[in-house]
């Protein structure tokens, strides 16, 4: 028969179950450390869900400041420019503008990359193609233009602002007047255009007071010219006698000694601008018509009556 000590046996299991607990405690938990969750760790170089992702690299941008001279004086421009920066795709592409200025000496703020730079001083313009890789650019773009500014006159006499226009051409082969740059300019208008000769039509009125003139422009240079019509402004009527009333609704017509007509008007005293030169009037009131010869003296500015009666 075996004896059994019943304290050994209850300090045995009681020693058994602390080194079982012991030995579970290792398993769920380091020693001095913070509880973890259960399960294996995660495999190594994979970021764990509930780390944030790092932020994105941000391009740095680049600062180009921009500026525009005369082409032969190499003076800076200070008015009148107007800038556009396009990216610039290859010439394939049609480039899509990212920047605009109207600023003499703007400054961009672009991304790396290539871009298309170009300025417009009015009919005049100069472009440019960059690199933008990193630190500040200093870009000066060369413009070869000058300016026109433009006066009409008869005699000594200058002529109003609403009442004379210009036209601006570039001449070309065979042709004086060539292709049209602008219309309907007007007197002291700065008009900017690229270096060269152009062809000007002063239109004084609306009729046959023309004159015309080649001019120069000069690169940084406003071209100043005055044209000088040889016209006169002559009023027409139509009396029962001389310095009499006017008839209301009356048909004017105005023609050159050959039968080219050179204006037409309806009223009792319409006013035409015309050339120097001899003229033929023909009046028409209540079915009947009369005619006069007049003359138009430059700078005399007077009445036309025609005499409503009947040819002898």
């Amino acid at each position: 028969m075996t004896f059994r000590n019943p304290r050994l046996s209850a300090l045995s299991l009681l020693v058994c179950l602390t080194a079982s607990a012991a030995s579970a405690q290792t398993l769920t938990q380091p020693l001095g450390g913070a509880p973890q969750p259960f399960g294996p760790p995660p495999p190594p170089g994979v970021p764990s869900l509930s780390q944030s992702p790092p932020p994105p690299v941000a391009l740095k941008q680049v600062v180009v400041n921009s500026g525009a001279i005369f082409a032969e004086s190499n003076e800076p421009i200070r008015s009148g420019l107007v800038w556009r920066v396009f990216e610039d795709k290859g010439d394939t592409s049609q480039p899509n503008i990212v920047a605009r200025s109207s600023s003499p000496t703007p400054s961009f703020t672009l991304a790396p990359g290539n871009y298309i730079v170009h300025v417009a001083y009015g009919f005049a313009s100069a472009s440019k193609r960059i690199s933008v890789q990193s630190g500040n650019l200093n870009e000066r773009l060369v413009v070869s233009a000058g300016a026109l500014r433009l006066k009409g006159a008869v005699g000594e006499s200058p002529i109003a602002q609403n009442r004379v226009t210009f036209s601006v051409y570039v001449p070309e082969a065979q042709n004086s007047e060539g292709r049209l740059v602008i219309a309907n300019a007007k007197p002291n208008d700065v008009i900017r255009l690229p270096e060269g000769t152009y062809h000007v039509v002063s239109t004084y009125g609306d009729a046959n007071a023309i004159m015309r003139s080649d001019l120069k422009v000069e690169s940084g240079k406003v071209t100043e010219a005055t044209l000088n019509h040889r016209a006169a402004t002559v009023t027409l009527k139509l009396v029962a006698s001389e310095g009499g009333e006017a008839f209301a609704g009356t048909a004017f017509s105005v023609l050159t000694p050959g039968g080219d007509v050179i204006r037409e008007a309806i009223g009792a005293f319409p006013s035409v601008t015309l050339a120097e030169g001899e003229y033929v009037l023909i009046a028409r009131h209540e079915g009947k018509v009369y005619t006069k010869e007049f003359k138009v003296e430059s700078g005399l500015d007077r009445d036309i009556e025609v005499l409503a009666k009947a040819a002898p």
